[in-house]
């Protein structure tokens, strides 16, 4: 059984980790989908941190991966097919637009799963980003007091 999940995948932490376990107990193959740096431009306001060639070598790494796979158009079906694709793991935020329609249309024609996952609410690489920029003006709060 071939599973796949598509992400962002930027500033890897204990949620995606744990999204990527829950993916190996489904299926024989886990294959991450890594969202370029323009497709995550065209539905978010900023650019991954950690640039695509690196969170696909972190994603590459991880025992619970077998093969990492960028993507840099915003259409799965394509990669649907191409994989072999058994299973697809979406996230709770996956919406109805039109490309994620398509591959719901697609792989329920084909007789395949789709299963919808919560986020962990321990971290996000929003959060993550967030506390960062707090500790970071924290930082230069504390230095020009300091002078």
């Amino acid at each position: 059984m071939n599973v796949y999940t598509v992400g962002t995948f930027d500033l890897l932490h204990v949620g995606h980790l744990a999204l990527l376990e829950y993916c190996k107990t489904l299926g024989d193959v886990v294959i991450v989908g890594v969202a370029s740096d323009s497709v995550v431009n065209s539905y978010k306001p900023n650019v991954p941190v950690v640039p695509l060639d690196q969170r696909s070598e972190m994603l590459a790494a991880l025992s619970c991966v077998d093969q990492v796979v960028p993507y840099h158009e915003l259409e799965y079906v394509s990669a649907c097919k191409n994989l072999d694709v058994d299973i697809f793991i979406i996230g709770e935020d996956w919406g109805s637009k039109p490309h994620n329609v398509a591959v719901e249309n697609y792989l329920k024609d084909k007789g395949k799963k789709i299963i919808q996952v919560h986020y962990n609410a321990r971290t996000s690489s929003t959060q993550i980003k967030q506390n960062v920029i707090a500790q970071f003006h924290k930082d230069q709060y504390v230095e020009q007091a300091i002078l």
